[in-house]
């Protein structure tokens, strides 16, 4: 490495980033493109030196569509962390309300999993980047605080938890870098 990309380097904040790839994969529809996590790495790594790159997502068995997709994070250097989906059969009036055709709804909760990994992941990290607007991650993000860490949320402003914003975080809104993001 050279002399000036390591004094580069040492100026910026090192940060662990966190993508709950269920919200995040909501945000998306929600918002009507998709996000490109090799532009999202090149857009970061402009003002932060990332230590930890972290995508967590469940997985139903036989979903080649997924599996490719967590292939090619695997392949451009985001960690994948995975565990199946849970099938929870509804009764008649949970149908009532779920889109589902099949009567399940599928589920796999990575908030205790995310949340280790961010208290227990913090050497030498100064900020911690969350993808996701959940409310669930709003104590997380005091916690984060109260022990010096820098939090960003990385959400839409079509799915932020009003309980994130009032932990007073920074906030990436992705519609504020859709050009930088964007898949094309």
């Amino acid at each position: 490495m050279s002399r000036k990309n390591n004094i580069n380097k040492m100026n910026k904040e090192r940060v662990n980033i966190y993508i709950d790839g269920s919200n995040t994969f909501h945000a998306q529809k929600k918002l009507g493109w998709i996000i490109d996590w090799v532009k999202v790495k090149k857009y970061l790594i402009k003002t932060y030196d990332i230590v930890e790159f972290k995508y967590y997502t469940g997985l139903k068995d036989g979903d080649e569509p997924t599996k490719s997709f967590l292939r090619y994070l695997s392949k451009v250097g985001v960690d994948v962390v995975t565990k199946p989906l849970k099938k929870i059969l509804l009764d008649k009036n949970d149908l009532m309300f779920t889109h589902s055709k099949d009567g399940y709804v599928y589920k796999a909760n990575f908030d205790v999993e995310m949340t280790a990994d961010m208290l227990l992941e913090t050497e030498d990290i100064n900020r911690i980047i969350i993808f996701s607007g959940d409310s669930d991650f709003a104590y997380l993000v005091k916690k984060l605080k109260s022990l010096g860490r820098g939090t960003t949320v990385v959400s839409s402003r079509k799915t932020i938890a009003w309980e994130l914003k009032l932990e007073k975080a920074e906030i990436i809104f992705l519609e504020d870098i859709e050009s930088q993001i964007r898949k094309t």
